[in-house]
């Protein structure tokens, strides 16, 4: 018989005044029918601009279980979640987004399968109810990482996941700034398998995930975990060097034996011009990596922590300094 657990759900939000009600008593409803516990709720306000820190600040006062942890500033979806990471104290940790589109429902199902000896249970989206562009667009990236990443990364597979214990302490002792947790969770390895679930439409609101700020996830996905861009432009290369080759042998055939040159201005112009431009596009592809070292080189820390509210406990003053080594969480607290 397995022994009780406790049950640790982390979430981050940002402007999500309109679902934090409706979150809160869904969740409050599925962790009355885990056995076990005391459970917790870990959510991560990053840097609302609405009443979306207020109103959780009025719910922790009626249910203890609801731990709220305010950031300074916006630091971004991967971040927050991060710093929930850094919070949560359950046995298994489940992380997931406040929109409703992540079923709460569904975590007793990802608890069962935990059950039969798995450390990451991650959410396999079978429907999406978004536009046919977003759709389009997210099938062909998941597929598109699948086929470029160093290591096998699930598909339709998004941040809702089960996690045990000693996986998320693993996930914490990772030192980069741009974090893909979804890749970082297949990184870390021991026992994963995937539930299939239908991924729900947004509760209320608009959603924070801009056509911009989904190029960025993606490209911290492609670049985190790929090194295929620069192996592609060390293929053109080779490419362009074979067909040099080919076409210098052809100008020295036709001198020496035809007794002519080799005409074509315009094809020799848009030669150079497809050439200088592909260069230029890997310059660029380089010069990302090289920014994301010199990001990293700076060991500013991933998030701050403006404060905590727990219950009773109002707004602690307190900063918090994500780990930016595997080996020490540095921790500063105001006066």
């Amino acid at each position: 018989m397995r022994e009780p657990i406790r049950v640790s759900i982390a979430i981050p939000l940002h402007n999500e005044e309109a679902n934090v009600s409706e979150l809160l008593r869904r969740l409050g409803e599925v962790l009355d029918t885990i056995p076990g516990g005391p459970h917790e709720i870990v959510i991560v306000d990053d840097g609302s601009r609405d009443r979306t820190l207020s109103l959780l600040e009025d719910a922790s006062r009626k249910d203890r279980r609801l731990l709220v942890v305010a950031l300074s500033r916006n630091f971004g979806h991967q971040a927050a979640l991060s710093a929930a990471f850094d919070y949560v104290s359950g046995d298994i940790v489940v992380a997931m987004d406040g929109d409703l589109q992540d079923r709460p429902e569904v975590i007793p199902d990802l608890i069962a399968k935990h059950n039969e000896g798995y450390d990451v249970v991650y959410a396999q989206r079978a429907k999406r109810k978004e536009s046919i562009w977003l759709r389009a667009s997210y099938f062909l990236f998941y597929r598109l990482l699948a086929s470029l990443a160093d290591i096998k990364l699930p598909l339709d597979s998004g941040d809702f996941a089960l996690l045990t214990r000693r996986v998320v302490e693993q996930m914490r002792a990772a030192p980069e700034r741009h974090r893909y947790l979804r890749g970082l969770r297949s990184w870390v390895g021991f026992r994963q398998t995937g539930l299939v679930v239908e991924r729900d439409e947004r509760f209320a609101g608009k959603t924070n995930y801009g056509p911009i700020k989904l190029l960025k996830l993606a490209s911290d996905g492609l670049f985190s975990f790929s090194i295929a861009p620069l192996r592609a432009a060390a293929m053109l290369g080779l490419i362009a060097i074979v067909m040099s080759f080919i076409f210098s042998g052809y100008t020295l055939y036709a001198k020496i034996f035809l007794n002519r040159t080799p005409a074509g201005f315009t094809s020799l112009m848009l030669f150079m011009s497809f050439l200088s431009g592909v260069q230029l596009l890997f310059l660029g592809v380089v010069g990302e990596y090289v920014g994301r070292i010199y990001q990293e080189a700076k060991h500013r820390p991933l998030y701050v922590v403006r404060g905590i509210v727990r219950g009773d406990v109002g707004m602690a003053a307190d900063a918090v300094r994500h780990r930016i080594t595997p080996v020490a969480v540095p921790r500063y607290r105001a006066s």
